[in-house]
């Protein structure tokens, strides 16, 4: 097996469960720590440092076309990346989202 191509490491799935839980609790319960303030601010780090990891990738697939971590991959894998990027992406910024609307309004 190809040593650059692993797919996400285990810390960005771990990251992507943390972010969904996080989404998930936050959605049903009126607050995890108790205080509003904590809640919205672990939220919105959690799902920076989420969103930080597709960033990365998509700057690196842009200006070097992706040949400094995956240099062999073809062009459906490379589709499959991005889609698999975009995933995570959107998972850090349901969790920045819940973060920012606890911070900013609190849960009434």
């Amino acid at each position: 097996m190809d040593q650059h191509w692993r797919g996400l490491p285990i810390k960005v799935w771990v990251l992507v469960l943390l972010g969904m839980a996080y989404s998930c609790l936050l959605y049903d319960q009126p607050t995890l720590t108790g205080m509003n303030q904590v809640d919205g601010s672990v939220g919105v780090l959690l799902g920076l440092y989420i969103c930080s990891h597709p960033a990365a990738h998509l700057v690196n697939l842009l200006f070097f076309g992706g040949r400094t971590q995956h240099p062999f991959l073809s062009g459906r894998s490379s589709i499959l990346w991005v889609a698999l990027d975009m995933l995570v992406f959107l998972i850090g910024w349901v969790a920045i989202f819940v973060g920012t609307t606890r911070l900013i309004g609190g849960a009434d």
